[in-house]
């Protein structure tokens, strides 16, 4: 009769850590770094700046306070990315405007 032996089970900081050194893993880290957390940054600036709260930017965009909660988490988490229509709007809603460039 032989015994299996269960793998070990790595906590969510162990596994971070043990993927993050594949080199296929660290550039996707990467790439989200310089593109999609780059975007949350000058999202949550420009609403500080403009000293508006997750509320008033859904009232001024014509939505409710927890699309605007899911927008800003979706942009931390990287799990889903806005439409571009979408940026546009909260950038209105701040009085900014979106800007893409190709380099």
């Amino acid at each position: 009769m032989t015994t299996k032996i269960k793998p070990k089970m790595l906590t969510h900081d162990q596994l971070v850590k043990k993927m993050i050194k594949k080199p296929s893993v660290k550039a996707a880290v990467d790439e989200l770094n310089r593109t999609e957390f780059a975007i949350l940054d000058e999202i949550l600036a420009a609403r500080k700046a403009a000293g508006l709260t997750q509320a008033q930017i859904a009232k001024r965009m014509g939505t409710q306070t927890p699309a605007i909660a899911r927008l800003e988490s979706a942009l931390a988490t990287g799990k889903h990315s806005p439409s571009l229509n979408t940026l546009k709007r909260y950038a209105e809603a701040l009085g900014k405007r979106v800007e893409v460039h190709l380099v």
